[in-house]
């Protein structure tokens, strides 16, 4: 399969790395036609308003909003596909869910913490950098893990959204577990 990363800003090179270790093709998406290329398409993260400011800028918030693909939200790529965004309007209302940015707090407030995410392993090592969470999920929503009360990862269809870094580890399996599982199923269903 080929999965797509959005290479407006964020960890691509590491996401891609990631999706070839997975066994399938990685590409840099920079243009709105790439994506009829593509089987799936991962949001890394970076900076959110940024992150947005480059998708209106490049067109891809409608493209996106109006798209099937299956999509995975790291961080930031998390932020702009949830519904809800604590004090603000949502962007790319894929995930039915509210979000809170920089919950853990500061740059330096980053940390590393071993993750059971359901579906996937119960060691999956996380790195949350200005990381959010998920205050609230809301109808057709799976919680998939949580760091002491907070929520870090989510499913809801062929929508994935994780607070953390997966990409900056050497660990693969939450990017497999998208493509496994979530884009093959979309695959099949449209076929």
């Amino acid at each position: 399969m080929k999965i797509g990363v959005l290479a407006l800003q964020g960890a691509v090179r590491e996401h891609i790395r990631h999706i070839e270790l997975s066994g399938h093709e990685g590409v840099a998406v920079k243009r709105v036609e790439q994506l009829n290329e593509i089987d799936g398409l991962i949001l890394p993260g970076g900076e959110s308003t940024t992150l947005r400011r480059l998708m209106n800028l490049y067109g891809f918030k409608e493209a996106l909003q109006q798209s099937t693909l299956p999509m995975f939200g790291t961080c930031a790529g998390l932020i702009v596909m949830a519904k809800h965004i604590a004090g603000e309007e949502g962007y790319l209302d894929k995930l039915n869910i509210t979000v809170e940015r920089n919950s853990f707090g500061r740059q330096v407030d980053s940390f590393e913490s071993e993750l059971d995410v359901k579906g996937i392993a119960k060691d999956i090592e996380g790195v949350f950098i200005r990381a959010p969470h998920i205050a609230e999920i809301h109808e057709g929503v799976e919680l998939l893990s949580t760091v002491g009360e907070k929520i870090v990862a989510v499913q809801e269809g062929q929508y994935l959204g994780v607070s953390f870094h997966p990409e900056l580890t050497d660990d693969y399996r939450v990017t497999q577990y998208f493509i496994d599982h979530i884009v093959k199923s979309a695959l099949t269903e449209t076929v």
